[in-house]
């Protein structure tokens, strides 16, 4: 199986059946992603256009592609034609261009509204208003389907402050759901060094990468 199969089939075994794993597969080679893919892995996370296009077109076609890193509106023409879901919807202005790409595309763009929940000024993402209101006016882009929302809590070993984040990103996520009339939400949040937090706090989706992968080389 190898390092990395082994380490898919231990999150797995880890995870509830509920909650999906995302192999964060940025910066690494597409032979790593293959060893993970043999161990039945089939959701894989890219975080720069261009990566995601290159991998997308050169790796197996049943891969589903999810984007999870900041998205320019000049690239999101890289991003739409390979991703199954795009985590990072961080403005009004990002989801009119995901919307209009995609329906010259002829295709309906999932996505997630990343929100910004941490302490930490540098990470992106909405405010809770900002958030419910882009929900509840949805059906103006008739080219995405609002799935749920993205969080990422602050940088820090204060896990009380993380599952705090936690909380405060699942409760937005409900009203978002609520505002937008989404029946099965998605809530993408949780990494290497959290996920079990998240998982407690509700989270559909846990972003791992360096846990599987090894660290950024």
């Amino acid at each position: 199986m190898g390092v990395i199969g082994g380490k898919i089939a231990f999150f797995k075994s880890q995870l509830p059946e509920s909650v999906k794993l995302v192999a964060v597969s940025k910066f690494k080679p597409s032979e790593d992603i293959l060893q993970a893919y043999e161990a039945g892995q089939r959701i894989f996370a890219e975080s720069r256009p261009l990566e995601l296009e290159g991998k997308a077109q050169a790796l197996p076609s049943d891969i589903e592609w999810h984007f999870i890193g900041h998205l320019q509106t000049n690239k999101v023409k890289n991003v739409v034609p390979y991703a199954t879901l795009i985590h990072s919807i961080d403005s009004e202005h990002l989801l009119k261009a995901v919307n209009d790409f995609a329906a010259r595309a002829g295709k309906v763009q999932d996505v997630l509204l990343e929100l910004f929940v941490a302490t930490e000024e540098t990470k992106q993402g909405l405010a809770a208003e900002e958030a419910v209101s882009l929900a509840a006016r949805i059906g103006e882009f008739p080219n995405v389907r609002l799935r749920g929302v993205m969080a990422m809590a602050s940088f820090t070993g204060d896990r009380a402050q993380i599952r705090s984040e936690f909380e405060n990103a699942a409760a937005i996520g409900r009203a978002v759901a609520e505002a937008a009339g989404i029946d099965d939400p998605e809530l993408s949040m949780g990494m290497t060094a959290d996920y079990d937090i998240a998982v407690s706090c509700g989270s559909t989706m846990v972003r791992i990468g360096s846990a599987i992968f090894g660290e950024r080389g």
